[in-house]
């Protein structure tokens, strides 16, 4: 029991780790200082521990990888959809 615990621990942070930038980025719109690359690569590699969690039957590591993607997932298509829009960066301070 008490490894499931850590188990849940661990998904507990991996998924809240998210929700920040997840709300920041949709609030603010500014994706200047993120990578599409990075973001493709981990919800990737998410991907892969929802399927193997699911394979072995690990209820933690199937649950919290998928509330990962849930957060991660969308900021990569903010990403992708505002960094191609070209929206203007706000708090970006100006070169002299």
């Amino acid at each position: 029991m008490y490894i499931d615990s850590i188990g849940y621990f661990a998904g507990v942070c991996m998924a809240i780790s998210f929700i920040p930038q997840a709300f920041k980025t949709f609030q603010t719109k500014n994706v200047s200082g993120l990578s599409a690359f990075t973001y493709g690569i981990y919800n990737l590699g998410v991907l892969a521990w929802v399927f193997y969690g699911y394979l072995i039957n690990s209820k933690p590591m199937f649950f919290f990888n998928i509330i990962c993607l849930c957060f991660s997932l969308p900021i990569l298509v903010m990403i992708i959809k505002y960094k191609k829009k070209g929206l203007p960066i706000s708090n970006q301070k100006s070169k002299i």
